[in-house]
């Protein structure tokens, strides 16, 4: 018989809250799972959670939790950064495997000591980035990587461009479309970018706190280019939008024959065109890249975030009882982390920069 698993879930109650259903998600694993205790600082975020995970054991000290509960599975769920290193150092001391919200934390240098954590409790992470997961992720590598669109030629990416376009767009969406990107074509060498704060390039003076805890951020207009091997080039944009949330969030790769569009989500939406002139000329048509594959039905049919989290869930028991790495680890995490904060140091620089960064702490700090 399968093993079940304790599983313990950190909320913080206006500070993230539960996240994007992760604290949910379990319920959906009578089989598997058992909830056995909550944490959350906010008295009654604590009573509500309680009453939506029918779960009785709560406590307000996260750390408190994990001593005296001692589960095997911690579900991080709150979707503010600053406290997600104690989080998961606490969880993986506990010998606990670990589900996080993304992003994972502000600099690399706790990502850094996140993973040491990880690796010397032997316990795996794995990240809610729930769009690599899918089944239409897969049959996009499958249609690359059998030539489908000819050679890659550049993969661009746009965030979500509403009024947190820039700097918070980059660390809170961008995590998304960055993890995608090199879920595709592999990890970058370098990264070059240039950023903007209302229409000026931007200054250290225009340094100021981002959002949800993710640490100090710069620009309402951020251009940044990735370079990858075999001449690959990939581009990140996002600006605050001026006309109304931007409908552009995901990523286009773009080939020697053709072209795919995907999106981001439980189920991204995805499209085709076996085209060299990429759509400007010729009689091709967009083609609808299912969960099958191309012209085959729906095997995923569910494209809620929901969805997603138990694709990452049915994932990390199979990592757990296999001893093998997550599909979305924390280590990919931390790359797309590093991929975020590349286009700061760039920028401050005027220079290019190499992966892996040599200086871990925030650039902008």
């Amino acid at each position: 018989m399968k093993k079940t698993f304790r599983v313990a879930i950190i909320g913080r109650t206006g500070k993230g809250n539960y996240g994007h259903g992760i604290d949910t998600v379990w319920l959906d694993f009578p089989d598997r799972t058992k909830i056995i205790a909550i944490a959350d600082e906010n008295s009654e975020g604590r009573a509500a959670a309680s009453r939506r995970l029918h779960c009785d054991k709560t406590y307000a000290d996260f750390r408190q939790m994990l001593e005296r509960e001692k589960p095997d599975i911690v579900a991080i769920c709150d979707r503010w950064l600053d406290q997600h290193p104690a989080m998961v150092i606490a969880a993986a001391n506990a010998k606990a495997h670990i589900f996080l919200e993304k992003p994972i934390c502000p600099s690399l240098e706790q990502a850094d000591a996140m993973i040491d954590a990880c690796d010397k409790n032997h316990v795996h992470c794995a990240i809610a980035h729930q769009s690599r997961y899918t089944h239409r992720a897969a049959r996009i590598r499958e249609l690359l990587n059998t030539g489908k669109i000819g050679a890659i030629l550049e993969v661009r990416g746009r965030g979500k461009e509403d009024q947190r376009g820039g700097g918070d767009d980059l660390m809170v969406l961008g995590t998304h479309v960055l993890d995608l990107m090199r879920f595709f074509v592999g990890d970058p060498n370098w990264c070059y970018a240039r950023i903007q704060d209302k229409s000026q390039i931007a200054t250290k003076q225009s340094i100021h706190p981002g959002g949800e805890g993710m640490g100090p951020v710069l620009g309402d207009q951020i251009h940044a280019t990735y370079g990858f091997e075999k001449g690959i080039i990939g581009s990140f944009s996002t600006y605050k939008a001026r006309e109304g949330v931007g409908a552009r969030f995901g990523l286009t790769i773009l080939g020697s024959k053709g072209t795919i569009l995907v999106g981001t989500g439980g189920l991204p939406p995805a499209f085709l065109i076996e085209d060299p002139s990429w759509g400007l000329k010729g009689q091709a048509k967009w083609q609808a890249i299912n969960s099958g594959g191309l012209g085959v039905s729906e095997c995923q049919e569910d494209a809620s975030l929901g969805a997603g989290n138990r694709l990452i869930v049915e994932d990390l028991f199979e990592a757990i009882e296999k001893d093998r790495p997550p599909l979305g680890s924390l280590r990919d995490g931390r790359w797309a982390l590093e991929m975020i904060l590349a286009p700061y140091a760039s920028h401050l620089a005027n220079a290019p920069v190499v992966f892996p960064m040599i200086k871990r702490g925030h650039p902008l700090a």
